[in-house]
């Protein structure tokens, strides 16, 4: 029985630190029938460039674009999407690692639960050297409302099946667009599944932690704008009294969790 072609997609800027471990851990999957597309935004320091360069030499599935100026991480995953030949689409950041059998077990999963199009799973987090500091835990199944309410998908984990409505694309919006995303896709197949069972590690490095949570609410607000059409106000509104309250509440749940871990 032939394997289905799976595209992971991967961003990089300024990447040479962590890089070549999250390469690593995808061309070491279980499941090897798969193409890792990086599309560069536009690093400043050569080392990420030269790094890219010398997986693509060594293997065939690694696929290098560059953007010829930087446009944010949404970009860059838009222009790996286009070029991805794959049935799946799955998605790891260049400073997040996998599984070894990541792959393999969504994959199964998603065969045997015939009205799963988008997938996604529990992670662990980590710090800059690797150090566990805690886990996320994935609901075993979302609907719209639910991840409208607040997103509970973590996107190093997060593959989607395109053979029932095709590719999607990430807004252009600057931030959040991975929350957008996953929306979109619900909007057509209207429940995700999550499998409890941890499959990747969230590395939190200082380059990585936004500095400035403020700011970010803009960018959650700008999500219901460009998803669902809402007005600047309703925006507000909803993300005041709908996704705050969500949110906190996942991040009380987490925190007894990993309390009892």
């Amino acid at each position: 029985m032939q394997q289905e072609l799976v595209s992971v997609i991967m961003p990089s800027y300024n990447a040479s630190k962590y890089i070549g471990e999250s390469i690593d851990c995808i061309l070491n999957q279980t499941y090897p029938h798969l193409e890792l597309l990086i599309t560069d935004d536009h690093s400043t320091d050569s080392e990420t460039l030269e790094l890219l360069k010398s997986y693509e030499k060594k293997d065939p599935r690694v696929k290098i674009f560059l953007m010829p100026e930087n446009n944010g991480a949404g970009f860059a995953r838009n222009n790996s999407i286009r070029e991805a030949k794959g049935r799946y689409i799955a998605f790891c950041d260049s400073d997040d690692k996998w599984f070894p059998e990541k792959l393999q077990k969504q994959l199964d999963y998603m065969k045997s639960h015939n009205d799963c199009c988008l997938c996604f799973s529990s992670y662990l987090v980590c710090d800059a050297s690797g150090q566990h500091k805690g886990i996320v835990i994935a609901p075993s199944r979302l609907t719209l409302t639910e991840l409208k309410h607040d997103n509970k998908i973590g996107c190093l984990t997060a593959i989607y099946d395109t053979k029932p409505f095709g590719k999607f694309y990430m807004p252009t919006i600057r931030k959040r667009q991975d929350w957008a995303l996953f929306l979109n896709i619900m909007k057509k197949c209207h429940v995700a599944y999550g499998m409890v069972e941890p499959l990747a590690y969230y590395r939190k490095t200082p380059e990585g932690l936004s500095r400035k949570k403020f700011k970010l609410i803009n960018y959650n607000a700008k999500v219901y704008q460009h998803v669902f059409g809402y007005s600047v106000l309703c925006s507000y509104l909803y993300l005041i009294f709908i996704f705050l309250p969500t949110y906190f509440t996942k991040k009380v749940v987490n925190w007894i969790a990993n309390i009892r871990r």
